[in-house]
């Protein structure tokens, strides 16, 4: 192989499966990254992926190459952190990975904040209703519900939060009273669709004693809105509030939820100064973020 190109483009094919989507990735024509792998399996006298209708797959060959291109990758941003080292700012681009609750309520504030402390700095934030691959690359660091067990990442608990049960003024204005939890088998229920619910700390209805949900989706904030709207009622995150003042809660004795947010990195990514200064960043603003809304949310 002749240059870290043949490396860049050898990597995004492992990890996207296609040429189309690593071309995408790379922002070059799938038939030049075609063109680039069939040379780099020449030079080295032997395939290094297998193609079928499910897409590009490792090759035994690929898979003992995997590892030292992912340590070359990981050399070449060390350089370019030492090359750009002393300016005190952080550059370039960085991807967070994150459920949409967190990347429409929370990341806003703490990420705009990030931005123009760092004019260099560019952002971007996948919201995605599933848990995000980083093994794949789909983002750089990912914020989830639970603590990851499989995989060789490095995982660190953000903060608590909490939910409650809630329902617009209009909607308690016209339905029955609610007293107790039982009450709540007599209400239109919003929630999320059970067979898409990703994380079981995402599934709440046994605490509020039903099993059938009127109103679902897999957006937390379509649930929001449908709740704004009067649709009925659901559980809602004490850091969404602030942004829905038609909602009241109710039961708060009864019902109240704590889950918490936690940063899932690659674990050679700690090797990286500007990834931890980032980290650091993200995780102080994200704490504070939580805990002002929460407190509005009284």
């Amino acid at each position: 192989m002749d240059s870290w190109d043949d490396i860049r483009i050898f990597l995004a094919v492992a990890r996207q499966d296609s040429l189309s989507a690593a071309g995408r990735s790379l922002r070059i024509d799938p038939a030049t990254v075609g063109r680039r792998i069939a040379r780099l399996e020449q030079a080295v006298g032997q395939p290094l992926f297998a193609k079928s209708p499910q897409g590009y797959a490792l090759t035994d060959a690929g898979q003992r190459l995997l590892p030292h291109a992912e340590r070359a990758e990981l050399a070449t941003q060390d350089a370019a952190e030492a090359l750009a080292g002393g300016a005190g700012q952080l550059t370039g681009q960085i991807r967070i990975g994150a459920p949409d609750g967190c990347a429409n309520f929370i990341l806003p504030r703490v990420c705009a904040a990030m931005a123009r402390d760092n004019p260099e700095l560019e952002i971007q934030i996948l919201s995605q209703p599933r848990v995000v691959n980083l093994s794949k690359r789909e983002a750089d660091l990912a914020i989830s519900v639970s603590r990851p067990t499989a995989g060789r990442l490095s995982v660190q608990k953000i903060t608590d939060y909490h939910l409650h049960v809630a329902a617009a003024d209009s909607y308690l204005a016209a339905a029955p009273a609610i007293e107790t939890v039982a009450d709540l088998r007599h209400h239109r229920v919003v929630g999320y669709i059970s067979d898409m619910i990703f994380d079981q700390e995402l599934d709440y209805l046994s605490e509020m004693a039903t099993e059938r949900v009127h109103l679902a989706s897999n957006s937390v904030s379509v649930q929001l809105n449908w709740l704004r709207q009067g649709g009925g009622i659901g559980i809602v995150h004490d850091f969404a509030l602030p942004f829905a003042p038609e909602l009241r809660k109710v039961l708060t004795g009864a019902i109240s939820l704590q889950r918490a947010f936690y940063l899932v990195r690659h674990a050679d990514d700690r090797r990286l100064e500007r990834m931890n200064r980032f980290a650091a960043a993200l995780v102080a603003g994200m704490r504070g973020e939580v805990a002002r809304l929460e407190a509005l949310a009284q």
